[in-house]
């Protein structure tokens, strides 16, 4: 039986801003990627998220991003090697620290927004991230972009013998050579469930992707990212899901789950 995953980025509310559905998210997702305070979340945040990820058996993972409230981590910044290093340990060891309140575990780490797109493209990035998740533990893993794209990321994960991840996104577009079409763009982030359903099972049965100009692009995924602040995100979640158990996909964790207790 074909098996995935389905990770969805949350805990993104902080302080009086709320953002997401993530009561009505996370019943339906198998891993969570929790905010880490700097691109969105706080230590209130954090410490309910993991309670709820808990409660739903979801898996526990951090998602660092650039210290960028004001621009929700979605905007480039010039940040040295030692720097992107030392920002993923004191985001990752964060969210530790709230899971051993709760006797679980980190059990991955996905980097958020502008992080991910330029460890997509540098891997002075990623091998940064990387030596940042190591220095928490090496027993995370590592979630990179699905493809040839995600290349640099995978070949860095595995150089620092981290356990990588292969992600797709049913809910955006792709360009031809394989990337995340630019937010900016018309098209680029799908809200249509039944679109993202469809999208979602070709990409969990087959290992394929529909690219801005119809080609078919092949690749290895793992897991399939979906995000709590889309609109009708629930209703949304739920579609993907029961569209997958339909056709017979067993949807659970790609690692084992963390929680002890």
């Amino acid at each position: 039986m074909k098996q995935i995953d389905l990770n969805c980025d949350m805990g993104e509310s902080f302080g009086a801003y709320q953002m997401g559905a993530d009561d009505e998210v996370m019943p339906h997702i198998t891993s969570a990627n929790i905010a880490c305070g700097w691109h969105a979340g706080d230590p209130m945040v954090m410490d309910r998220t993991i309670r709820m990820a808990i409660a739903h058996n979801v898996n526990t993972g951090a998602h660092p991003g650039y210290p960028d409230l004001m621009g929700f981590g979605r905007r480039p910044m010039n940040l040295t090697p030692v720097e992107i290093r030392n920002y993923i340990i004191y985001q990752v060891g964060a969210l530790q620290g709230f899971c051993n309140v709760h006797n679980t575990r980190v059990s991955h780490v996905k980097p958020h927004g502008s992080l991910y797109l330029k460890a997509v493209e540098n891997e002075d990035i990623a091998k940064s991230i990387a030596e940042g998740i190591v220095s928490v533990s090496s027993d995370i893993a590592f979630i990179a972009l699905a493809g040839e794209k995600g290349k640099i990321m995978a070949k860095v994960g595995e150089e620092f013998g981290l356990r990588v991840i292969y992600e797709a996104f049913p809910d955006r577009a792709y360009t031809p050579d394989g990337n995340l079409a630019p937010r900016g763009q018309e098209g680029s982030v799908k809200t249509d469930p039944s679109e993202i359903a469809e999208r979602a099972l070709m990409m969990a049965e087959e290992g394929k992707i529909v690219d801005t100009a119809g080609n078919i692009i092949e690749i290895e995924i793992e897991t399939l990212c979906l995000h709590g602040d889309t609109i009708h995100a629930g209703t949304l979640v739920r579609t993907i899901r029961k569209t997958l158990e339909k056709a017979g996909i067993n949807v659970k964790p790609a690692l084992d789950p963390w929680q002890n207790g």
